[in-house]
């Protein structure tokens, strides 16, 4: 066991790198473990009576509540919306699960419950049960949201990291970074000169267009927490190829690239809550890219890297000036609090 007995769960247990991993591999899944489970996806994958569903839960905690291009609320449907669809189901039904800290003002809330509103009327699904509790102030952080999700699977789809195979090609829907700049750059109030928007967005319409395409989709991921970095560390660990990128072609608009120089950070670890990464047969690659380039979220689609015959599961990137770099999980926090 890796973890120690006698220690504490720190903020970057939370972050999605390593220490992520080591908690639920060595504190949750030996007691929950189960054939549901131990696959560890975005979604467990369900069978009831002769239906395929998807479930997931997940949970917001993000300071500020209230950042440039979206609140917790709107970002708390858009998360499990999205971990539906990466699945290949279609998102139908959410939970909502709120826990509410004394002295909250009702102005905020309500503005809050309008935005799950609006998320849930985007991404076409129906909100059908919730839960509220109210802590003291002082123990909540103004509110904590879970919602799970519940999707159907319409076509007959099992995307896991298994599925991949050299030459595969790996496509993201645009440019990476901006929520967890957003959020880092609001909380911290650096006072930069333009505002940078969350990508949060429901990307479910976008992903279900690619899979009705019937193009050879092995796996999909929402690069969340750790960014796309880590999204593909994991991908690659699992199917035991190595995955190479290239720096050139990975979309960072410039105004999250110059943030990113100037706070010390590596875009491609930092959270997104619009991204999605496909992995998808190289013949179908370009037909994807038309499909996504004419939707709303897709607009800058395009291949970034390639899975390679090389067996060592990991992923390399290719800088632009010829160099290259092996791309680690995270073993610590960069960013704590973005989702």
């Amino acid at each position: 066991m890796i973890l120690k007995k006698d220690s504490v769960v720190t903020l970057a247990h939370g972050g999605g790198g390593t220490l992520t991993q080591q908690l639920i591999e060595e504190i949750f899944v030996p007691s929950f473990k189960n054939s549901y489970l131990t696959p560890l996806n975005d979604s467990a994958l369900l069978c009831l009576n002769s239906s395929r569903i998807a479930y997931t839960t997940d949970s917001f905690t993000v300071d500020p509540v209230f950042f440039p291009g979206g609140d917790i609320g709107y970002l708390s449907v858009c998360g499990t919306v999205n971990d539906l669809a990466v699945s290949g189901a279609e998102p139908r039904f959410l939970s909502v699960g709120m826990i509410i800290e004394e002295g909250l003002k009702f102005s905020e809330l309500e503005k809050i419950v309008k935005s799950i509103k609006k998320a849930a009327d985007e991404a076409g699904v129906v909100i059908v049960t919730g839960d509220t509790k109210v802590v003291e102030k002082g123990k909540g952080d103004k509110i904590f949201i879970n919602t799970s999700g519940i999707g159907e699977f319409t076509k007959d789809l099992t995307l896991v990291p298994s599925n991949i195979k050299p030459g595969d090609k790996i496509i993201v829907n645009g440019d990476i970074g901006y929520h967890g700049m957003a959020v880092i750059t609001a909380r911290e109030s650096f006072g930069f000169s333009n505002v940078i928007n969350s990508d949060v967005a429901p990307l479910n319409r976008i992903i279900k267009k690619v899979v009705e395409s019937g193009a050879r989709i092995k796996v999909m991921r929402d690069a969340t927490r750790g960014g796309v970095a880590t999204v593909l560390n994991e991908i690659a660990g699992s199917a035991g190829f190595t995955i190479e990128i290239e720096e050139e072609r990975i979309p960072v608009a410039e105004i999250v690239r110059g943030a990113c120089e100037l706070l010390g950070f590596d875009p491609l670890y930092v959270a997104n809550e619009g991204i999605v990464v496909l992995f998808v047969d190289s013949a179908d690659a370009e037909d994807v890219i038309r499909i996504m380039r004419k939707e709303k979220y897709g607009e800058k689609s395009r291949v970034i890297g390639t899975v390679t015959d090389r067996s060592e599961g990991i992923v390399v990137e290719h800088t632009s000036i010829g160099s290259t770099r092996v791309l680690d999980l995270l073993t610590g926090e960069m960013l704590p609090r973005i989702c």
